[in-house]
């Protein structure tokens, strides 16, 4: 591959409408695969401390909500417990419990997925207007 790009950097802007959210970020990530890319790897990262990345359903909305159900009664927005002096303690506890990267194959140009799954970001400190870098690597998979 002498010559040739071996990966590629994007940038994908997420504006986000609610405190805490999940928005589906698959298509936005999948049109970005470079043309002709047929099998390599993807990584997205989240440049923020209060919002991370996850793979899960994207059949039902239900379970979105779900999710930010439980992480809400597991990480209580309030807390007489949390000392960090800007109040959203919590959103970086979520964070780092989602994680702030994901790492997904590329397989026949497309994002190797499960039927029901999606990539979400996931806001926890909203709204706000997000930023989520996504390289694409080839040469890293069988051709």
């Amino acid at each position: 591959m002498e010559g040739q790009t071996r990966f590629s950097m994007y940038i994908i802007n997420v504006k986000t409408t609610e405190h805490s959210q999940l928005v589906n970020i698959t298509k936005d990530v999948e049109s970005l695969i470079p043309e002709g890319m047929k099998n390599g790897i993807c990584h997205v990262f989240s440049l923020h401390t209060t919002a991370g990345l996850t793979v899960n359903e994207n059949a039902d909305p239900d379970v979105a909500h779900d999710i930010i159900e439980t992480l809400e009664r597991m990480v209580p927005w309030n807390s007489n417990s949390y000392r960090h002096l800007e109040g959203n303690s919590a959103a970086h506890i979520k964070a780092s419990m989602m994680g702030f990267a994901q790492t997904l194959p590329i397989i026949d140009g497309k994002l190797s997925l499960g039927v029901w799954q999606g990539l979400y970001f996931c806001e926890f400190d909203g709204p706000r207007g997000r930023s989520v870098h996504v390289q694409f690597f080839k040469g890293l998979c069988a051709e």
